[in-house]
């Protein structure tokens, strides 16, 4: 069993602290800019960052819907990792400044894939589905934060 891993980044015309913010505020601002692949967006605990517990599904494919149920921790500054209770996934989120009034947000999902023929196609098109639905939602991100 591999792991597999997706990642997308944008620089976003924003400060790191208010990027970052949006992020973190499971009540008002994550389930705007989620993208049409995820359903079911529902804030368990908290709210705010760390201590959170936020569910929803995904549906990366037509026929694969991943019902999720995410903790959330702030490890360092600037870092948020939502970890799956019910798979092995685990998606860290880093904002970082970016230069005068910018910031670059990059996201990361990694998961045990699964072996033989289904995880040879899990691995090569798992990153580059899920790459464009995280971009699609760092560019919602952005539009909401950059007003």
């Amino acid at each position: 069993m591999a792991q597999v891993e997706a990642t997308t980044e944008r620089i976003i015309a924003a400060d790191a602290e208010t990027v970052f913010d949006a992020l973190a505020d499971y009540k008002e601002v994550r389930g705007k800019v989620l993208t049409g692949h995820f359903s079911e967006y529902e804030v368990r605990e908290g709210g705010d960052g760390e201590g959170t517990l936020v569910h929803w599904k995904l549906q990366a494919t037509s026929k694969r819907v991943r019902d999720c149920l995410l903790e959330v921790t702030e490890p360092t500054d600037g870092q948020l990792v939502e970890k799956d209770r019910n798979s092995s996934m685990v998606t860290t989120w880093v904002v970082t400044p970016a230069g005068e009034g910018t910031s670059k947000a990059v996201v990361t999902t990694v998961w045990d894939g699964a072996g033989g023929i289904g995880g040879f196609f899990e691995r090569t098109f798992a990153p580059k589905g899920l790459g464009r639905i995280y971009d699609e939602l760092l560019q919602n991100l952005a539009t909401e934060v950059e007003k």
